[in-house]
């Protein structure tokens, strides 16, 4: 499905943004570019190069790790909320190919106080969840 066709809009990233998962200032990251949606779910559609596989032709297990945590930080920071990954879980379902389209949804589940919950998933190209994951976000706050 096209991002056009969801109402899906681009979330900005500061140009110094080094984050591993989506900062353009870092040349060794992933730059993955994430789209909000009307439900303030996140979608990210993103091909993964062979550079971050683990067997030949298949992601890296930790790099599935953090499209899935990437994922639902950007769930949780797109209700305007900046929060760091307190839990992470990962069900690794199928093998996930590098070198093809993938897309990766976040959304937040549930908040209580500080504490933010969050589901992800990533798909293939026809539909198939490979992955999915759970996680519990601590809310960082002005000091």
């Amino acid at each position: 499905m096209t991002e056009s066709a969801q109402h899906l809009t681009p979330m900005a990233h500061s140009a110094q943004n080094r984050c591993f998962g989506c900062g353009p200032a870092n040349p060794a990251g992933l730059r993955l570019e994430f789209l909000l949606a009307e439900d303030k779910s996140v979608v990210s559609l993103a091909t993964i190069p062979d550079g971050f596989a683990g067997h030949p032709g298949y992601l890296h297990g930790g790099i599935i790790a953090t499209l899935i945590d990437e994922s639902m930080s950007k769930s949780v920071r797109a209700q305007g909320l900046t929060a760091m990954t307190r839990q992470l879980e990962v069900d690794y379902l199928r093998p996930v190919p590098s070198g093809e389209p993938i897309r990766m949804e976040g959304r937040l589940v549930r908040s209580e106080g500080r504490k933010h919950w969050a589901e992800a998933k990533i798909l293939n190209a026809r539909g198939t969840t490979l992955a999915e994951g759970k996680g519990m976000f601590i809310e960082i706050r002005d000091r």
